[in-house]
């Protein structure tokens, strides 16, 4: 297993890193010191298997995965790390030792602000799993300076501030300036004849230095420790002194103004143009740096670049790294002299893409005009492989206009950037089996009918380690104590729990484990919220991004509904529960950010409101990470998996609740599916239309709303709610844009777009059958531990091993470390 540690040389390392880098002695050291002095030491003892890694890799000259990605959402370093060299009970005691609480020292890490929803979650859980099970990988992404932003509520208002993650500097990143890479942008393309043939020169450019910063993934107890490489941008010519000198201080800074915006946020507001500029300044700058860097290592050992696929794969995590198949046909093309078949024959072997969404307005296009400028040489190669695939449809279908209007990679203006993705590479995935199945009938059926042979599913997966050995460490000791430890990376090991679901004693057993956990989230919502909640209540849950097709709006009407019928029953026998939300709306995205006060208000109203006695409590959590959502999911007793059925092409927070006891509340839409049939649909609370039913109303219409506002008093009654002024009485029309969005009576648009009418009475319905079921104590409990015993599946190790054999084809490698290091 992993190598020794040292306790005492852990313990000199944290005084000794006190005194160097604070002039402290260790009983001065702030709490924010302490966490730092303590990073280093961890790093410390990562860095021999580090280097170890990488010396292994070389030498066995193994394939090696880039794994590309916009978004890396790591969640904090420091307790996984030291779960993951199997250090955890060393490094306490040491930490007792000298006076400090390991878990107070974990706060002052702030959760590194590289990702945003799902998207860059699922890359982090993929890295924990690929270095877990020893393949060469690299993570590869953006340095973001302020991540996407802090979320504050301030009057029930989303507020975006910066989020300076880095303001303390990060312990656990290596800057690795020896690998930086110039990216260029703007400018012309000359062309040259030589040697009887085209050459392609770019000029009057201008272009940024992309420097790397290296951050060590380490693998449960096996030595590897593999790498997410974060690109920072730094101008090349950093301050132009005759520019100074002549009093234009504007030109003289303005290389540097280049390189800084364009790592300062994640995912700038696009809904304006100098917005989606900068969105593709920073696809090309991170792609371009990752490319020509895997190029060059390639290149260090192998004299072919004609076999560069055979030790390289690069991994599109979604439409965001598309350009990543232009920029490694110019790099064959201008830098290789290849032919351009040599280069297609290439490429197309290297690239890999990972569908992650079913809706079509999230597959990136971008104008032609904006695309051409910004990246002239890329565009021109663009347009010569839509040249040659528009030929292709042309042979395989004479005469079809339509499907050159729904394939080709330049149409209407526009360059598609999935289109592009799904020609240049040799594979295309969804990631949960009903997700594909709908890429392959609907959104993507042309190219499924011309080239199936790409298309295949990867249904996602979730790290054990990280949310529930590290997240729910009282659930975790329980299950270990049970079954052994074999789960934590084998985690279909957890299924022997399952004999267990009927014992009384550890029904009592996990049942408390529960209520701890619940009062450490109420703890927690007391001290950020100042609301007191009963842990005794239900714990309904809904937390990921804000997105009006996970229907947030959908759950907080329904609890209007409750409170009303309260209202009129003051002694109604219901379950004391409390609904828990966490999400952030994007920054230019008004409905999502109007929901977010919509459920803010309607918490002022019943937290507030004596005479339904505490029966009902609504509760906020700003600024949803990873880090609360670790303690959040080990308490959750619902889980509010409710978006409209075909429109959510996995989710990942299902599995992270199922894997800590809780029951799902959902629609049969993305990985639910899965999740049902593992667990059975006796053990899950399931409503609404099916995927079907959605997809056949959108094709053929024939819902109106209308019909269920005019026959439903309830339902009426709540949407009315919504513009009588009664959770906004200074301003009755707050919320009319989401009234009218229901019922659409002002525009052209579809009303209803998610369905929440139409599936209102069926979760309602659902809603009413928890209440009863959470009575049944030992019903529940039985159902509970079957969720964790059956989340075996859902491991991102599972995920991982199926694209290594179907799509990576990567040998594990071992690493040895010799204990005398």
């Amino acid at each position: 297993m992993s190598m020794g540690f040292d306790k005492e040389t852990f313990k000199k390392s944290v005084i000794y890193n006190v005194k160097n880098v604070f002039r402290k002695t260790i009983d001065e050291a702030t709490p924010e010191q302490a966490f730092q002095a303590v990073a280093y030491a961890v790093k410390d003892v990562i860095i021999d298997e580090w280097i170890a890694t990488h010396k292994e890799y070389e030498k066995q000259d193994a394939k090696t995965l880039y794994y590309l990605s916009m978004e890396f959402l790591m969640g904090r370093a420091l307790g996984n790390n030291i779960i993951n060299i199997m250090a955890l009970p060393e490094v306490k005691e040491v930490l007792d030792e000298l006076g400090f609480d390991l878990n107070a020292i974990e706060d002052q890490e702030p959760d590194p602000a590289l990702g945003n929803g799902g998207l860059g979650r699922l890359a982090a859980c993929f890295l924990d799993s690929l270095a877990t099970l020893g393949y060469p990988a690299y993570g590869c992404g953006i340095r973001y300076r302020y991540g996407m932003f802090k979320q504050k509520i301030e009057n029930g208002y989303q507020m975006e501030v910066p989020d300076d993650w880095l303001k303390n500097g990060y312990p656990f990143e290596v800057r690795r300036a020896e690998y930086a890479a110039e990216v260029k942008f703007g400018g012309y393309v000359r062309t040259v004849w030589e040697d009887g043939r085209e050459h392609f020169v770019q000029e009057g450019y201008q272009s940024v230095r992309a420097v790397p910063y290296d951050m060590p993934i380490v693998g449960y107890g096996n030595n590897v420790v593999n790498t997410l490489r974060i690109w920072d941008a730094e101008a090349i010519n950093t301050f132009s002194l005759d520019s100074f000198d002549k009093g234009d201080y504007q030109k003289a800074v303005e290389q540097e103004n280049l390189a800084k915006t364009i790592v300062e946020v994640l995912y700038p507001n696009d809904n304006h143009y100098a917005g989606k500029e900068l969105r593709l300044k920073q696809q090309y700058f991170f792609i371009s740096a990752s490319v020509q860097r895997a190029v060059k290592k390639y290149m260090e050992k192998h004299e072919d670049i004609h076999k560069f696929f055979e030790k390289t794969v690069f991994q599109l995590n979604d439409t965001h790294p598309t350009v990543a198949v232009p920029e490694l046909m110019r790099i064959l093309l201008d830098e290789f002299n290849l032919t351009w078949d040599e280069a297609w024959a290439v490429t197309t072997k290297t690239c890999a893409y990972t569908n992650h969404t079913i809706m079509s307005e999230a597959l990136e296009k971008w104008p032609i005009e904006l695309f051409s400028r910004l990246l002239p040489r890329i565009y021109q190669i663009v347009e010569e492989i839509n040249r040659r695939f528009v030929e292709q449809i042309q042979q395989m279908y004479p005469g079809n206009q339509d499907k050159i209007r729904k394939m080709a990679i330049i149409y209407d203006g526009q360059v598609r950037m999935a289109n592009l993705a799904i020609v240049g590479g040799f594979s295309v995935n969804g990631v949960a089996r009903l997700h594909t199945e709908i890429l392959k009938k609907e959104e993507l059926r042309d190219f499924y009918e011309m080239m199936p042979q790409k298309f295949n599913n990867k249904t996602n997966g979730i790290t054990q380690r990280r949310f529930l050995l590290h997240g729910n460490p009282l659930l975790a000791e329980w299950v270990t104590g049970k079954i052994g430890s074999e789960w934590i990376t084998n985690l279909p090991h957890i299924h022997r729990l399952a004999v267990y679901a009927d014992d009384p004693k550890c029904q009592q057993e996990f049942m408390d484990i529960k209520y701890q956990n619940k009062v450490r989230l109420a703890k927690y919502i007391k001290e950020h919220n100042g609301i007191d909640v009963d842990p005794r209540s239900i714990f309904d849950v809904q937390v990921k991004r804000l997105h009006e097709y996970k229907r947030q709006l959908m759950n907080i009407l329904h609890v209007i509904y409750l409170y009303n019928q309260l209202k009129d029953n003051p002694n109604l026998d219901m379950i004391p529960r409390t609904f828990i939300f966490g999400a952030k709306a994007a920054a230019g995205y008004k409905r999502a950010k109007l929901t977010i006060k919509l459920i803010n208000s309607v918490a002022d109203v019943i937290n507030n409101d004596k005479s339904i006695d505490g029966k009902i409590k609504v509760v906020f959590i700003e600024d949803y990470k990873v880090s609360n959502a670790e303690i959040i999911f080990a308490a959750a007793d619902v889980s509010e998996q409710i978006s409209t059925a075909s429109k959510e092409a996995s989710g990942t927070g299902n599995m992270k609740f199922m894997l800590n006891g809780a029951l799902t509340l959902g629609t049969m839409d993305g990985a639910n599916v899965e999740i049902v049939e593992e667990v059975g649909a006796e053990n899950a609370f399931i409503f609404g239309m099916t995927s079907d039913e959605v997809i056949g109303y959108e094709n053929k219409g024939g819902y109106n709303p209308m019909e269920i506002f005019n026959n439903n008093y309830q339902i009426r009654r709540v949407l009315m709610q919504l513009i009588n002024g009664y959770f906004a009485p200074q301003d009755p029309e707050l919320f009319r844009d989401i009234y009218n969005s229901l019922l659409n009576t002002q525009s052209s648009d579809r009303a209803d777009t998610y369905f929440i009418l139409k599936d209102f009475p069926s979760y309602a319905e659902a809603q009413q059958r928890i209440d009863q079921a959470y009575r049944n104590e030992t019903w529940w409990a039985k159902a509970a531990i079957l969720n964790v015993a059956c989340s075996g599946k859902f491991t991102s190790d599972r995920t991982i091993e199926e694209y290594v054999n179907d799509i990576w084809h990567l040998e594990k490698v071992k690493v040895e470390i010799e204990a005398n290091q």
